[in-house]
């Protein structure tokens, strides 16, 4: 545990390319998304709780929870932040330096190469198994219930409505297209477990992913998809979501070029670190309920 909860929430950035990325995204939440940046300033939006002594023994019941480790917090933030990591890997080095600023998309070209259709598909996948595992933790539940977990998705709103909009766009949409959903199964359908190993998204989440071996994690992320897909096609379908529109937004809050779609998606991958900053969020929001509860 490297930095206590309150200074991750308070270390949110306010600005900077996955704050503006994110932004672009907005539409599909109208009105409901606020970057809730601040310790403090997010208990005080969950619960509408202005008692500074309130404040500070929800906080205090909020860090508790956090730093018990027979609890599943510890475990979802790793997730959100190690399935960001894993598949920002290549060129991450040339971002190091970088962080919260404009960033050029045509001046990191050189360090980019596009990503195969099969990696990215799988890429999406292993994403989506990760939100999987990660609300189970957060809830408490065995990391393998994805019914409980369909049931919530229905109710999504706020940071979380935006994670799943941002996964179907930025990790679908963009580097693969309008039939995104069908290459993605149709990528899965012919993996082996061998395959499944060398992906770098995978290799990071592997170890919190319900299985005993390659193939039967395998096969949960099969099942996973399969189960998500129709919600992900209504999500595309409600908010007329394109990709030619997803890029045209995109391109208003970072220098990218729309003739280099293929590069597109491995600068997403590597820039925007949506899966951390949504899920810290999430997390934080989670914390803070059931802390006002229990104090």
């Amino acid at each position: 545990m490297s930095k206590p909860i309150y200074e991750i929430v308070d270390d949110l950035p306010t600005t900077g390319l996955t704050v503006r990325a994110l932004k672009s995204l907005d539409f599909v939440v109208p009105g409901h998304w606020e970057n809730l940046v601040g310790f403090d300033n997010t208990i005080k939006a969950v619960t509408m709780e202005t008692d500074p002594a309130m404040i500070q023994a929800i906080g205090e019941r909020a860090v508790q929870l956090y730093n018990d480790k027979s609890q599943g917090y510890q475990k979802a933030l790793w997730l959100y932040n190690t399935v960001d990591s894993a598949s920002s890997a290549l060129g991450a080095a040339a971002l190091a330096n970088r962080v919260g600023q404009d960033i050029s998309f045509l001046g990191l070209l050189k360090h980019l190469a596009p990503k195969p259709e099969q990696a990215q598909s799988v890429d999406l996948a292993v994403k989506l198994v990760t939100e999987v595992v990660a609300f189970c933790q957060i809830n408490g539940i065995p990391g393998d219930s994805l019914g409980d977990f369909l049931a919530a998705l229905g109710d999504y709103g706020g940071e979380a409505l935006l994670r799943m909009a941002a996964l179907v766009s930025f990790d679908g949409l963009v580097p693969l297209g309008p039939n995104f959903i069908q290459k993605v199964g149709t990528y899965l359908n012919g993996l082996s477990p061998k395959d499944l190993e060398q992906n770098q998204t995978f290799k990071g989440v592997n170890e919190l992913i319900p299985g005993g071996s390659s193939e039967e994690k395998l096969n949960f992320i099969g099942q996973s998809f399969e189960s998500v897909k129709g919600w992900m096609g209504n999500l595309v379908t409600q908010n007329g979501l394109t990709q030619e529109g997803i890029v045209d937004r995109l391109v208003q809050v970072a220098d990218v070029s729309k003739d280099k779609l293929d590069y597109l998606g491995a600068f997403l991958d590597i820039a925007v670190k949506y899966y951390s900053h949504t899920g810290t969020q999430t997390l934080a929001r989670r914390l803070i309920e059931r802390a006002v509860a229990e104090v």
